[in-house]
């Protein structure tokens, strides 16, 4: 090799290593301006206080911060059960031998199949046929229909249009809610295979994840769909008491995920639960809850059912608020409401909360459009009856603090009626 050779060799690893160099510089930067930004989002991050600061009652399944074992419920076979330590210990988690296994499998299977079937190299015809250029439309200037590019409608006042309003699909809408509320379904008895929790444990957990909702300001829907998942999951696995609010912590994050445009980050969630558990727990009992539900997380909700039954027949606000305070009551007790469909759940709280605010009951209009009658429905809407009674003496009372305020127009210092005339 001759000495020009040699030098330009010298200057091109030096080039080299002066760029690598460059490249490590600028990547440090770009590590410690992302930890500055980090920094700030935490500083700012508003955290679950109240419930920390709850001088009128322990938050629910919640352990102290010094390390020590959760706090005890009130009732006393809860902090009895609580102390009393398993003779032999158990796994947290076991499988219902009744459940049907390897439905996830079976589903990723499939999907791995599709994506080896479907080839990105191969163009669909369909594909190729819309890429070509649009022909010409002839059309006389004089149109009789209202053209979009009419700019006379600026000046009219135009109508609020509602996004949940769709007429030409509502009755398909109604019957796709139907099939699936039927497939996301939990067992109504499922209370009675679980070894170490109770229905007054499950109760605790919902009120604490009230709480959680009105703390992040979540949807209402996010809560129906958290415990829908927390049912579905004990369903089908058996999990130690101290498990249980893991299991609803990650139910409500994932709820929060498919509902929530802005969802709480994984970090504010440990920290409502008073770091009980970390980051690490908290994602992978979130993995084991997508398997179990096999990643069906589109359940049809109250909530939904009742937005369906407003816009088919016209209510004043109260009546609105009034039914989803009738519907939340509906989580708390798994028994006996678990063994009624979210639809029917929605129809009760409807005629209830209709019947009370202006005496009417069950319109035609909805018996035709559910299929439900009055009588198909009095079993449900006499155990609504019921727990409405008994709200004020209820032990969790998230749900009646949550509707006193005048945004849900105080619909739960409403007296409810004694006695129930519906026809």
């Amino acid at each position: 090799m001759s000495a020009a050779d040699g030098a330009e060799e010298a200057v091109y690893h030096e080039n080299q290593e002066n760029m690598a160099g460059r490249l490590r510089g600028s990547n440090k930067s770009r590590l410690e301006n992302q930890e500055n930004v980090n920094a700030s989002k935490q500083t700012a991050r508003t955290v679950l206080g109240a419930l920390a600061n709850n001088q009128r009652r322990q938050p629910a399944l919640r352990g102290s911060k010094q390390g020590s074992a959760p706090q005890a419920c009130k009732s006393e076979d809860y902090s009895k059960s609580y102390v009393e330590k398993p003779a032999a210990k158990q796994p947290a988690f076991q499988i219902h031998i009744d459940e049907p296994d390897g439905a996830c499998s079976k589903k990723q299977a499939s999907a791995k199949q599709a994506a080896v079937n479907c080839s990105p190299l191969t163009l669909n015809p369909t594909v190729t046929r819309l890429r070509q250029p649009l022909a010409t439309i002839d059309l006389p200037m004089e149109l009789s229909f209202d053209s979009p590019m009419d700019m006379s409608i600026v000046e009219s006042e135009e109508r609020t249009v509602n996004v949940n309003e769709v007429t030409d699909y509502a009755s398909e809408i109604h019957t796709h809610l139907r099939a699936m509320e039927v497939k996301c379904r939990p067992k109504a008895g499922y209370m009675k295979k679980q070894p170490d929790i109770t229905n007054s444990m499950r109760a605790i957990l919902v009120d604490w994840l009230v709480e959680v909702g009105e703390e992040y300001k979540l949807q209402n829907e996010t809560l129906y769909l958290a415990v829908n998942y927390i049912d579905r999951f004990l369903s089908s696995m058996s999990v130690l008491r101290g498990k249980l609010q893991l299991v609803g912590t990650a139910a409500m994050l994932l709820a929060s995920k498919f509902e929530e445009i802005y969802p709480p980050e994984v970090a504010e969630f440990v920290y409502i639960t008073d770091d009980t558990y970390s980051k690490k727990q908290v994602l992978r009992m979130e993995h084991l809850v997508l398997k179990v539900l096999s990643f069906d997380l589109a359940a049809p909700t109250i909530v939904q059912f009742l937005t369906q039954y407003f816009l088919k027949q016209r209510v004043c606000n109260k009546v609105e608020s009034l039914s989803m305070f009738l519907g939340e009551l509906s989580l708390v007790d798994a028994d006996p409401f678990l063994k009624y469909l979210p639809s029917q759940m929605a129809a009760a709280a409807f005629i209830l909360a209709n019947y009370t605010i202006t005496g009417a009951s069950w319109s035609k209009a909805l018996a035709e459009m559910t299929g439900y009658t009055l009588e198909d429905l009095m079993p449900c809407i006499q155990d609504l009856h019921q727990t409405y009674l008994g709200a004020a003496q209820h032990a969790q009372q998230s749900i009646r603090e949550k509707y006193k305020g005048v945004k849900h127009h105080e619909v739960s210092l409403l007296e409810p009626p004694q006695k129930l005339m519906l026809n």
